[in-house]
């Protein structure tokens, strides 16, 4: 609105100081500092009467005469009619402002001054409105003038605004208030001019009660009561509170409809009462198409329900929503920040709230952008620190699938050559259609027959050349596959593409793994549903994994490939075959160690003896890897061949370890292993046992109630217990004699040795992992097999990888097809005869008459050997199985020595004779003295009926 500046017409100039003229008889407006009381007109000429009466009286009287005016009371006559003083001190004397009322001077009069027991009336309940409004920030005060400009009406705003009280400036001209004649004229112009066209308005000072200047917008406007008198209506309100609103205003107009932010107001019902026009572009709507809308009348039903929620709540607790960032509504890629807060009016009443919506979408993507960065570099140190320890590439192929699911896609497949998932050399040529592709790896965010139909663990993968899979083996090049082609990944009508299809994936990418410059399989990821597609960055991120992977594969195709080769080679340094001799049946594992470590050097033999004694061996060289394989295959080989010359166990220990420089795994390094060797008699059912710092076997003995043992029969169970041999040190450290004991085994008794990666833990000690074995092989069983497998089923879980060597040995079953009888003979010229005639009665009755003169005559002889050099009782010994074996037992511990007999020589035949006639025959030590043996074969021999 148009503005005037202080000065203007109705400004009030400085003036100068009232003087008291005396005996002037205007003693009430000197005192209250106005010009004289009365009409004053230009030229002195008086104002029109209507009726005998000024039109200021009779507006008076109409106003006194309406209901709800009032009226002051009537002058009383006399001297003593005059209203008493007021007390200064009542509130009434005070005024509107805390200040003390300044009476007009001049005697009683109904203008006189305030009235001391005036108090709120109908029109004036108080001063100000509970609550409090606009209205009391920018005062309106009310004067009713007549066209005289004398006040008819004063109100109670313009008396708190002004101090002046009604009663002293009714019927008094308003133009007393300004002290310049010039700001006088003016104001006789401005009411003329209203009374002319009707309002006039402009701004002046008035001066308050105490002189101080209070400008003011005057709006003045012509009225007309019922009767037809004009009248003129001023309008004062302050500038200073105006402008300040108008200022105010003005901010709003700036930041409402000008602001970048969009803004709205909204009512308690939630809808809409201004929109500004950010907002409206911000929508895609008219503002005006907001107006009495609600939020989910103007945005589309997904984005309207998170706006309402934040709605209802800021209404409902008053806590203000400070930038919650939400997708842009209507499918419009972008982001934007809201915040609400709840409105009150000065009496605190809700009015509804109000909000604010900024486009975040540089802002959100930038965040998003390094917080992908922090993600990715994240997801790939977790990623190598899963695969760091794997040397599996199935397990690495899944492990990867499963990283980026659902971080960065929602479906993931790894497909590998089927080269690097069997660990064969890479191929040399290009790929092609016939390339060979596993699918190993995969991971999904649901399940479903679409994921299985498409994501099939282990399925193989075909391809044409010239599809995506087919251009990116064999151009090594990444690419980001969307719309239609998705459609040629592999080959035409492949179920896979029509899976994508029906899970809904906009956005895929088909990323080489590669390897020492060759691509070795395929990384696929794919997005679906409202998930953003894939952009270059992501492309690059999946690039720098599956290179990441591409290594790990390698070197988990590497390591497979030199582990197959060890395996190998250890599987053949290993028995090929375990015989089960007489009188003993033999249950074995062996487990190599699993994925991360290398093959070990664990082994186990069987070696049988001559006179249907069997030797069981179980050792481990110490260290991993091809040397290890081998040098245990030297060290078996060793151990064997000592072995067939019948040697005490103690014995062959010792040699062996006298073996450990040339059995070492290379010059600079030392041989260390560790052996345990038993023997077992089953004739006698004597074990001899020793071990070289191996852990000691454990001996399951049944109970008395157990029956006999056979063959491929149950086990019975029974107690168990650690045979306590002499530890003796490593085979390489030496230091410590190997000592053997020898003990008598019941029948059916289990023998289990194994090496230390059975039962041996970080954290447990090794009677702990003894104690479990022992458990174990207490239990009965259906068949040794059985309990192998218990005992490989009990392995502690987590513990450190390692190979396991188990053999379980169930000694001295019944076998009803080997008979065996055995004599004492003293050392005489008759024990010869005697023997020959026991030999060839045996023999006949077991059925073997078909060897009774060989054995007969090789008996002879090696029984005349012991009468000729022995000096203690000869034992011999038969027993018929699938061979006839003949022991010749005594005290000298001397082997016999075979000699060359000349041809006039008439003894030093008797070995020539046991080496050609004898199917093979040896010697060995047994106690203090040694035995003799041969062994006879006959394919006609069969065991009588009564052996069966």
């Amino acid at each position: 609105m148009p503005r005037r500046p202080v000065g203007g017409a109705f400004q009030r100039r400085p003036e100068a100081p009232q003087v008291a003229k005396p005996g002037g008889g205007g003693e009430e407006d000197e005192a209250s500092g106005l010009p004289p009381r009365g009409p004053r007109r230009p030229g002195g000429s008086a104002p029109p009467a209507a009726g005998g009466r000024s039109g200021g009286a009779a507006a008076r009287a109409r106003l006194r005469r309406r209901p709800g005016s009032h009226e002051p009371p009537p002058p009383t006559a006399g001297p003593s009619a005059g209203p008493e003083p007021p007390d200064p001190n009542t509130p009434s004397a005070r005024g509107t402002r805390g200040r003390p009322v300044r009476a007009f001077p001049g005697g009683p009069g109904r203008h006189s001054g305030a009235r001391a027991d005036a108090a709120p009336t109908t029109l004036h309940p108080s001063r100000r409105t509970e609550g409090g409004s606009l209205l009391d920030v920018v005062r309106v005060a009310i004067v009713i003038l007549d066209t005289a400009g004398r006040v008819v009406l004063w109100s109670p705003t313009a008396e708190e605004m002004l101090g002046w009280p009604s009663e002293v400036l009714v019927g008094r001209a308003l133009e007393e208030l300004l002290a310049e004649p010039d700001d006088q004229q003016r104001a006789r112009a401005a009411l003329q001019e209203t009374l002319r066209r009707g309002s006039w308005h402009g701004f002046t000072g008035i001066s308050d009660r105490d002189g101080v200047p209070v400008e003011v917008e005057v709006r003045m406007s012509l009225l007309v009561d019922g009767d037809g008198a004009p009248y003129v209506q001023a309008a004062l309100t302050e500038a200073a509170a105006l402008r300040a609103v108008e200022r105010d205003l003005a901010v709003r107009d700036a930041l409402f409809e000008q602001s970048p932010l969009g803004i709205a107001v909204l009512d308690t019902d939630l809808r809409y009462t201004a929109v500004n026009r950010t907002l409206a572009e911000m929508n895609g709507l008219p503002a005006e198409a907001h107006i009495g809308r609600t939020t989910g009348e103007t945005l589309p039903e997904r984005s309207a329900d998170e706006v309402t929620a934040l709605q209802r709540q800021v209404l409902a607790t008053g806590e203000p929503v400070i930038d919650v960032t939400l997708a842009s509504p209507g499918g419009r890629a972008g982001y934007r920040s809201i915040s609400f807060s709840r409105m009150t009016d000065r009496a605190g009443r809700v009015l509804g709230i109000s909000g604010t919506a900024m486009d975040v979408t540089e802002r959100y993507r930038a965040v998003a952008k390094v917080e992908g960065a922090r993600r990715r570099l994240s997801l790939l140190n977790e990623f190598g620190s899963r695969v760091g320890d794997l040397l599996d590439a199935s397990m690495i192929a899944q492990e990867l699938a499963g990283a980026v699911v659902p971080r960065l896609a929602d479906y993931a497949a790894v497909i590998l050559l089927q080269a690097v998932a069997h660990g064969d050399d890479l191929p040399r040529h290009g790929h092609d259609r016939r390339t060979s592709l596993l699918q190993l790896g995969v991971a999904a965010v649901q399940d479903g027959p679409a994921v299985e139909t498409m994501l099939r663990h282990g399925a193989r993968i075909t391809f044409e050349d010239e599809s995506a899979f087919g251009r990116v083996l064999r151009r090594g090049v990444p690419e980001l596959l969307t719309g239609a082609e998705l459609d040629a990944m592999s080959f035409p009508d492949d179920p896979k593409v029509e899976a994508a299809r029906e899970l809904g994936i906009h956005s895929r990418l088909v990323v080489p793994l590669r390897a020492r410059g060759i691509v070795i399989g395929l990384m696929v990821v794919s997005r679906a549903g409202y998930r953003e597609g894939f952009d270059r960055d992501d492309l690059a991120f999946t690039v720098e994994l599956a290179d990441r992977a591409g290594s790990s594969l390698d070197n988990a195709r590497l390591y497979a490939r030199e582990r197959t080769a060890a395996l190998t080679l250890q599987r053949t340094l290993l028995p090929q075959q375990v015989p089960q001799p007489a009188g003993i049946e033999v249950g074995y594992r062996y487990v190599p160690g699993s994925s991360g470590t290398e093959v070990g050097g664990d082994w186990f033999d069987v070696i049988p003896l001559p006179g249907d004694r069997t030797a069981l061996v179980v050792g481990d060289v110490m260290g991993h890897g091809l040397r290890a394989a081998a040098t245990m295959g030297r060290l078996r080989t060793a151990v064997r061949v000592l072995a067939a010359l019948d040697l005490a166990p103690e014995v062959v220990l010792r040699h062996v370890h006298e073996l450990a420089d040339d059995l070492a795994q290379g010059p600079d390094e030392a041989l260390l292993a560790t052996c345990v060797y038993a023997v077992f008699d089953p004739a006698r059912r004597i074990l001899t046992a020793t071990k070289a710092g191996h852990i000691p076997p454990v001996l399951v003995v049944p109970g008395a109630d157990a029956r006999p043992a056979r063959s491929g029969g149950p086990l019975p169970g029974g107690a168990g217990q650690v045979l306590d041999l002499p530890s003796g040190a490593p085979l390489g450290v030496g230091g410590v004699p190997f000592e053997s004991i020898e003990m008598e085994i019941p029948d059916g008794s289990l023998l289990a040795l194994c090496t230390d990666g059975l039962v041996e833990s970080r954290d447990k000690d090794l009677d702990v992992g003894l104690g479990r074995l022992i458990s174990v092989l207490e239990q009965p069983y259906a068949s040794i097999q059985q309990a192998c497998e218990a005992v490989l089923d009990t392995m502690e879980q987590g513990r450190e990888p390692d190979d396991v060597a188990l053999l379980l040995a169930r000694l001295g079953q019944e076998r009803d097809d080997a008979p065996t009888a055995g004599w004492t003979l003293p050392a005489e010229p008759t024990a010869v005869s005697r023997a020959r005639r026991l030999v060839r009665h045996t023999l006949a009755d077991w059925g073997a008459e078909s060897l009774t003169d060989t054995a007969e005559l090789l008996v002879s002889e090696l029984v005349t050997n012991a009468v000729r050099y022995a000096s203690a009782p000869i034992g011999v010994r038969l027993t018929l199985g699938d061979l006839l074996l003949v022991e010749i037992s005594d005290p000298l511990p001397d082997p016999p020595r075979e000699r060359h007999a000349s041809a006039g020589d008439e003894g030093g035949r008797g070995l020539e004779l046991v080496r050609r006639l004898a199917l093979r025959w040896g010697t060995r030590a047994e106690g203090l003295g040694k035995v003799v043996w041969f062994e006879l074969a006959d394919s006609d021999v069969q065991p009588p009926e009564s052996m069966l």
